[in-house]
């Protein structure tokens, strides 16, 4: 598994929140809802992304912006506008002085906003949970990612444009899917972008020592590595190996593979039916409870608390 994949295996959306916005200026919503991770492509017209302290983002038709959560932002047709509406957590709307809205802005099937042939239409899409992304993933990412419509070409937009209006058996899992497919499209292209800010361990890919023995990290996670190994795969000294690695990637061998192994087990806790011994020696434990001690001191909760919780 390259570096890549293995981050962007992170998305897995379950029932997430997907809605054609559309509406005419002035407008402006404010998002309050602590979602990991929000996808927003205005499909027409111009819009404004507004992060609490003062980051402004402007978005033109074909511009995709990918924003982490649980920050709050206001979404508007410009800076000033003064908020009409207020997304709260589970997708509950509300006028800015808190009074429900009892679907007022409902327009028809994932359809919201002033009238259906607004002069701005956006398409968002919104993780609800934190596990249907990935920790790691969510930590690689900006607070505010954006791409230009020259930047990014993805064919699945159209075809998740008629899909959001639909309403037909398995329509939520096709748009979980959909939704998927479009984030790692985008953050595949905005990884190639050189203004794109990856982690430090995967910038460290490309040194000739530290970038093989991230590789050897997490392909093979279950075997018993140690500095000295890894070591002499790169052919450097422990030492050599220890302060290199280090300075690239922001911590030591050892405490990035247990990171690494303490992230597989947290997906799949969430993702297989299999049991806390059996991934504990997937991702290099030698017993549950040593996976579970492990976990608890990172996640602050034990395995199966993790796997109940994300069901």
């Amino acid at each position: 598994m390259d570096a890549l994949t293995g981050l962007l295996e992170g998305p897995r959306a379950r029932g997430a929140f997907m809605i054609r916005a559309c509406f005419d200026p002035p407008w402006a919503v404010r998002v309050e809802d602590g979602a990991p991770l929000t996808v927003m492509v205005l499909v027409r017209g111009d819009a404004w992304i507004v992060r609490d302290g003062g980051q402004r983002l402007r978005l033109r038709p074909g511009d995709l912006a990918l924003a982490r959560g649980p920050a709050p932002y206001t979404c508007a047709d410009a800076p000033g506008t003064a908020p009409q509406a207020l997304i709260l957590p589970g997708g509950a709307c509300h006028y800015p002085d808190g009074r429900p809205l009892n679907g007022v802005m409902d327009l028809g099937v994932r359809t919201w906003g002033d009238r259906p042939d607004g002069g701005t239409v956006m398409l968002i899409g919104t993780y609800r949970m934190r596990g249907e992304t990935g920790g790691r993933l969510l930590d690689a990412l900006p607070p505010l990612l954006f791409l230009t419509a020259d930047a990014w070409d993805c064919p699945l937009l159209p075809f998740l444009l008629e899909e959001v209006v639909r309403e037909a058996p398995g329509q939520e899992v096709v748009l979980d899917r959909l939704l998927d497919l479009l984030v790692v499209a985008a953050l595949r292209t905005w990884f190639d972008q050189p203004e794109a800010e990856p982690p430090a361990w995967y910038a460290a890919l490309s040194d000739p020592v530290v970038g093989p023995v991230v590789r050897l990290l997490q392909n093979d996670p279950a075997h018993p590595w140690t500095v000295a190994a890894l070591a002499a795969k790169a052919g450097v000294s422990r030492a050599a190996l220890a302060r290199r690695f280090t300075r690239l990637v922001g911590e030591p061998p050892m405490t990035y593979l247990t990171g690494w192994r303490l992230a597989l087990a947290a997906d799949r806790l969430r993702d297989t039916d299999d049991t806390i011994g059996a991934l504990a020696r997937q991702v290099g434990y030698g017993s549950a409870f040593a996976l579970s001690t492990a976990f608890k001191r990172a996640y602050g909760v034990s395995p199966q608390e993790w796997r109940t919780g994300a069901a």
